[in-house]
Formats: C-alpha cells, structure tokens, sequence
C-alpha cells in the first residue's frame, strides 16, 4: 500500500480508503446498498487493515450509527494505528439535516461512543448547502471549537459538488474536502477544484470512485437491486449510460492487461497527485483483496491520461444533459 499526506491536517493516508457506507446495510431502516451480513462486514473490515488501508470514512447516518459501530468493534485494538473519520449533518436517508452547533457535538459524542475512541482524526460537515455555511458563523465556530478541545484531529468538508468545494476553499478555508470524482465525473478537473487544492494544499478525499459500483463491470442496463439499495432510485436510463461506459476507457487504452475494471476506475482517480485518497465502497474481503492492488499498479502515464479525459470531454455520461 502506497500513502499520501492529506494536505495541510499532518495526516498520512492510504491511498486506498475504506468507504464504510455499504456496511452499515439497512439497520434501523437505513438506505444504503441493501441488507449486509455483519461477520463478512468485519472480515472486510480487519483484511483491510491487514493490507494496509489506514483510512475509514462513515457517518452518523450509515446504517444510523450501525457502520460506525462496526469500526469500532473490529478496529479498537489498533485505532492507535488508523485513520478514522466521521461525519455530520444527515439525520436521515430522506436529506433532512441539522448543522447547529448543539447538534455538531452532540453528533460527535455519538460517534465516539460508537467508535469506541475518545477522539476522531478528521470531523466532516456532511454535504451542507455551501449558502448554508456562509449563513451560520457558529457551524465553523463549533467544529473548530471541537478541534482545540482534541476531540477531533482535523476538520473537512464533504462537498455536493465540484463548485461547492471551490467556495468551501476559498471563502471558508477549509483544508480537507471530499468529492464525487471518477471516470464519468471528472467535473474536479474541469472547474478547476483540483488545480486549486493543489495550490493550497488542501487534502482531497474522492468518493465513488466506482460511480455506486457501476464501473466495475459487474453491472448491466439492467441489473436489478433489492430493498434498500439506493441505487434503485436512478433511472434505468442513467443506469445504462454509467453501466456502458467502462468499455469505452477501457478501450482507449494501451494498457489492458493485469487489471480488471475496478482497477482501471481506482487507477485513474490516484494518477491525480492532488487525490489523497479513494474510499471505494467494500462489503466483502474479496473486493478489498482486488481493490487494494491498484495502489500497487502506480498511475497512468500523461498520454493514458489525456486519452481517458478527452473520452469525458466528447461524450455524455449524465443522461438529460446530451
């Protein structure tokens, strides 16, 4: 496994990240990737430290409180060893939210409890209105107030958008942001948010890599998903478009032996330098086996590169935007 810093927080980070959405399944009538069998998620969980992954990315609302719980449970030997984050601002899979301060802390206390920690390495505001920050000086007040107690090592952003991440840096100047950034998705790169972050260092965390696991070629136009996934809410439309595009990189390349589509989806992501890490979604030991040798595949080169951008540039992966 290969480490990057997280930009200015002092934090060193596994290139591969453990996103821990999917294990906290459909607990207490959570949406997610639909129902999980706790003993995989924790044999997924411990193999992922045994290869090297040191970072673990959840929420309060994953399986509310039920992901955090499982970090908690199978990390507490070595939480001195890993990285752990959490986040705050959902209180449920319908997007109702609460930023005030009070609920800032009192999330966090939550958390810890779960976590089984007295203190997080890194605090996210969970996809805010970017307007809604700049309206409430006490968000940024309670969060870095949580900072100097200790309780939390450093504090980020989970962003809903490209854009939003560019005002998050520059009018609030946060260090840390999370992302959507991938092979259908590369908005970082043309609005400019990754030459900014690089400028500033700022850590940038890319989630959905995998475009919701529609990039590893285990899904069709028309696979089907059972309760709970959330994935049952795009339109059999959109599905098709994310599902097909994977051939066409893969196409393009000159490379095309010794890695699989999820492989070639994370690879892209880390040849970025101003990435610090990718936080795929994991349930099983398997895909953290598979996922975890993309670090050891190193980068694309610039003209692989330039070919899998301009594939982005000339055709439409989101669907009503043709």
């Amino acid at each position: 496994m290969k480490y990057r810093r997280l930009g200015a927080t002092g934090l060193q980070v596994s290139e591969i990240g453990f996103g821990a959405w999917g294990i906290g399944g459909v607990a207490n009538g959570a949406i997610g990737y639909g129902p999980t069998d706790d003993e995989e998620s924790k044999r997924a969980l411990r193999r992922a430290y045994d290869l090297g992954v040191n970072f673990y990315d959840t929420s309060g609302l994953y399986g509310y409180g039920h992901s955090e719980h499982l970090i908690g449970e199978v990390l507490k030997d070595v939480r001195d060893k890993v990285i752990i984050t959490t986040k705050v601002g959902f209180l449920d899979a319908a997007g109702s939210q609460d930023f005030s301060p009070k609920h800032i802390s009192q999330s966090l206390e939550a958390s810890l409890k779960r976590l089984q920690t007295d203190y997080v390495d890194l605090y996210q505001l969970h996809s805010p209105s970017i307007d809604a920050v700049g309206q409430d000086d006490g968000i940024l007040s309670a969060l870095r107030s949580l900072e100097q107690k200790g309780s939390v090592r450093a504090i980020g952003i989970s962003v809903r958008s490209p854009d939003d991440g560019l005002i998050a840096i520059n009018r609030f100047g946060f260090s840390c942001i999370q992302i959507n950034f991938n092979l259908v998705d590369q908005r970082a790169l043309s609005d400019g948010l990754f030459d900014l972050c690089g400028q500033r260092n700022v850590g940038v965390i890319v989630r959905t890599p995998l475009c919701f696991g529609l990039l590893t070629g285990r899904y069709s136009s028309v696979s089907k998903f059972g309760p709970g996934d959330h994935r049952n809410s795009w339109s059999s439309a959109q599905m098709a478009r994310w599902a097909n595009a994977g051939p066409l990189f893969a196409a393009a390349l000159t490379e095309k032996e010794g890695q699989n589509p999820a492989q070639l989806a994370l690879r892209f992501c880390l040849s970025y330098p101003t990435v610090s890490t990718v936080i795929p979604g994991m349930l099983t030991k398997e895909e953290v086996e598979e996922n975890v040798l993309a670090s050891q595949m190193g980068p694309f080169s610039e003209q692989e590169l330039r070919k899998l951008e301009q594939i982005y540039q000339e055709k439409t992966f989101f669907v009503g935007k043709d």
